[in-house]
């Protein structure tokens, strides 16, 4: 489980040791997802919103494993 107090580089990486085998696109982008909640913090919105203005799409959260 991902310590609240880990540096946010730290509890990314452990994410994506603890989740990045399993199989499913959909999987991976809720990991995906979790890595940049992780790494933006409170800016997660305006990344999201970032992304979708920038033509990438709609932001898709995943499906949690």
């Amino acid at each position: 489980m991902i310590d609240a107090t880990e540096e946010p580089g730290d509890a990314a990486v452990e994410l994506i040791y603890q989740y990045g085998g399993i199989d499913g696109s959909h999987h991976k982008q809720w990991l995906l997802d979790q890595v940049v909640r992780i790494l933006c913090g409170d800016d997660y919105q305006d990344w999201v919103d970032s992304w979708n203005d920038e033509g990438g799409g709609e932001w898709d959260t995943g499906i949690a494993p």
